[in-house]
């Protein structure tokens, strides 16, 4: 198939990779950024690429989106891609609706993607999008790694998210969709200036006189991610010289920490952070800032579900209890993102944190590696409020603890690379 829009499925194709599992999910809104892309992604599958499902997510709040989702599922049912409408009910009416809505939306893509076999979904962030986010990031006054540019890819729930059009425009999507003869429809909240997108989305027509448009903001944010990913590199080549994990908690050599550069320290102890927590977010700048003082005056802290322990020549950073505390999941589950206790059948028994008094019951405590402020926000097996095994401990009681790999956050591997 040889057009003028050849280019932009070969761009698509280059950005997915020849190693993209199949079948390959495509999340499609109706808008014309999604239906642009399931069009070049259709087009790419009718020349050998991989097949297609896809999922369209209606969230409930605007009496239009089911009609749109019918549409979607038409406009595939011609293309013979098998389609998905998954329906949010979530909105409690209180708080930030964009972030709940994409945090559900997201939950439930990756979901339905385990449900159904489907290893990675492409979505449809563009150019356009880049630099929109660009700028309402400059106007947090965000730092290298918020102006950088959007990844290409990332993981959630098992599932590997795509952006494959993120160096294609809007208005070249919809000329593919005026040459195809395929309609799309505009969310009317696209227009209202209360969403700060929109107003971001206004302030980039008003730059283009300049020459700064999505193109131009594009560059300067993959200019940055270069940079980023430079310093992200001296940050492992640091961690693999200071840094070491103990049955989770991550030990530093205060004194080699002390002769880093004040960056490189900073973000070694911000992925140290959210590993251990788990947090979407690390901590603020300014909070940050002064853990690290204290670091260097010898005084422990707590910060982000985190404490920080000081010892002559070491600092240990390990999980705060109170951050676990109530925290519970069933044998063989993920508990605290990152714990996983197997043992015997036991009716009754829950894995949760060991706290103090579990600790008290723990005889051969002394014997473990782990200070009791790790032990306490440590995992451990309960029935009732008998305690059955907290092998971190040195109680084992035929129970066994692995510590897996936390999605996103791997600060094991970044020692280990």
């Amino acid at each position: 198939m040889t057009d003028d829009f050849a280019r932009l499925r070969q761009q698509v194709a280059g950005a997915l990779g020849s190693d993209v599992g199949a079948p390959l999910g495509v999340a499609v809104s109706g808008g014309s950024d999604s239906v642009g892309l399931l069009t070049l992604l259709n087009e790419w599958r009718l020349d050998g690429g991989p097949e297609l499902r896809a999922v369209t997510v209606d969230h409930g709040l605007r009496p239009e989106a089911a009609k749109e989702a019918r549409a979607v599922a038409r406009l595939c049912d011609g293309w013979h891609i098998p389609h998905t409408t998954l329906e949010w009910q979530g909105w409690s009416g209180t708080g930030n609706l964009p972030d709940a809505a994409r945090r559900a939306r997201y939950g439930m893509m990756a979901a339905w993607a385990t449900k159904a076999g489907v290893p990675s979904i492409a979505v449809a962030h563009t150019a356009d999008d880049q630099a929109e986010t660009f700028l309402m990031r400059l106007a947090r006054s965000s730092g290298l790694d918020g102006l950088s540019a959007m990844a290409p890819r990332w993981q959630q729930g098992g599932v590997t998210f795509l952006r494959p059009v993120l160096g294609v425009t809007r208005d070249e999507l919809r000329s593919l969709l005026r040459a195809r003869g395929v309609g799309w429809f505009d969310d009317p909240t696209n227009a209202d200036p209360a969403y700060e997108r929109v107003r971001a989305r206004q302030v980039l027509q008003a730059l283009a006189p300049l020459g700064i448009e999505a193109e131009t903001l594009g560059d300067v944010a993959r200019n940055l991610a270069d940079a980023r990913r430079y310093i992200e590199a001296q940050v492992a080549l640091a961690a693999q010289d200071v840094a070491r994990i103990e049955a989770g908690d991550v030990l530093i050599d205060r004194s080699k920490l002390s002769e880093l550069d004040p960056e490189i320290a900073r973000r070694l102890l911000q992925q140290a952070i959210l590993w251990i927590s788990g947090a979407e977010y690390p901590p603020r700048g300014p909070a940050l800032k002064r853990v690290m003082r204290g670091i260097d005056a010898g005084d422990s802290a707590t910060l982000h579900g985190c404490r920080f322990l000081i010892r002559a020549d070491t600092l240990r950073i390990t999980r705060e209890a109170q951050a676990v505390a109530g925290l519970t999941a069933r044998p063989g589950e993920v508990w605290d993102g990152r714990w996983r206790l197997s043992g015997p059948a036991m009716e009754g028994a829950i894995v949760a944190a060991l706290g103090e008094n579990g600790l008290k019951h723990c005889p051969d405590r002394q014997n473990s590696a782990l200070p009791a402020a790790s032990l306490r926000a440590s995992p451990a097996v309960w029935q009732g409020q008998t305690l059955l095994s907290a092998p971190l401990a040195e109680l084992e009681n035929g129970w066994s603890v692995e510590l897996v790999r936390r999605e996103n956050h791997d600060f094991a591997a970044l020692i280990s690379h």
